[in-house]
């Protein structure tokens, strides 16, 4: 009996011990992911954004309050990919002017690492798009490198750059920025005397244009976003390459409540990685250590 009761120890020491690296190095990073049910609202505010507006035929500026909601498809999520759907409202709050843009974007990407997955209807505008780059979130153990990030607007991936490390509510975090250079991003026609022109009568072709800078605050052992910055500059260019008025030009910013629920979320998430990768392994050695001790003690009581 005292020799059974030695091998159980020893055998569920070896257990614990074994455990904690496994604990460390892997499970952490397969338990805490992107969720398949994930839902969120931001709101993002932009002061003094000018744009043209449709309904006046002319360029107005004035203050907007943009709200995006993300929600994630439950039912195309599988094995390491989850599918999120997002809608843009753009109001204007100045002029009185309700959904002055409006926004839809479906993606497909990898819930560990952030990757864009090429699947499940993935589109901008209902429009199909080949996704690359990180998507919503950045991997785990974020280094002060450069990421390739998806640009929805410009439908392809450009470089972030890391630039500084920051602090957003006392949270640690790594600063990005990405430039996105001027792309061509759709051509329609328009009232020559609505863009200026003058001696020419009817519709004429314009391209719009695109070009931005947008900001990341990433918290870097998630990889989770908790703040961000968006700088727009949409232009409309005639045939013969003249900017002929803005189309969409502001900054949008992060509310303060924003911000504060995605640093909260992102707090949580950090500790349970802590957890994961620090408390439980450490506990499970040191009860594994235990037990062995225990039970070569046991062992060695029985023998005498």
């Amino acid at each position: 009996m005292g020799r059974m009761s030695t091998l159980v120890l020893i055998g569920f020491g070896a257990f614990f011990i074994a455990l904690a690296p496994l604990l460390k190095f892997w499970a952490a990073d397969k338990i805490v992911s992107a969720p398949a049910n994930h839902f969120n609202r931001s709101h993002l505010v932009a002061a003094g954004a000018r744009y043209f507006s449709l309904r006046d035929l002319k360029v107005l500026t004035g203050d907007l309050d943009i709200l995006v909601t993300t929600r994630g498809d439950v039912k195309e999520a599988a094995g390491d990919r989850v599918v999120w759907d997002e809608g843009t409202v753009v109001n204007d709050i100045t002029n009185n002017r309700p959904q002055i843009d409006f926004g839809e974007r479906r993606s497909a990407f990898n819930k560990y690492t952030g990757v864009g997955v090429n699947c499940c209807g993935s589109s901008v505008q209902k429009e199909p798009v080949t996704l690359e780059g990180q998507i919503y979130k950045f991997p785990f153990d974020v280094e002060k490198k450069t990421y390739k990030v998806f640009n929805s607007t410009a439908q392809k991936a450009f470089d972030a750059r890391f630039v500084r490390e920051d602090t957003v509510n006392g949270l640690r975090v790594y600063v990005f920025e990405q430039d996105v250079p001027p792309t061509k991003t759709g051509t329609r026609s328009a009232p020559a005397n609505v863009l200026g022109i003058k001696g020419t009568t009817g519709d004429v072709q314009v391209d719009r244009w695109y070009d931005g800078r947008t900001t990341y605050w990433i918290e870097p052992v998630t990889g989770a976003p908790v703040k961000q910055e968006v700088q727009r500059h949409e232009v409309l260019k005639t045939q013969d390459g003249v900017e002929r008025m803005p189309a969409f030009v502001a900054t949008a910013k992060m509310t303060e409540d924003t911000v504060d629920k995605l640093v909260k979320d992102a707090e949580s998430s950090k500790s349970q990685i802590n957890l994961l990768r620090n408390v439980i392994p450490l506990v499970s050695l040191v009860v594994g250590v235990a037990l062995v001790l225990g039970g070569i003690v046991l062992s060695r009581r029985n023998t005498v």
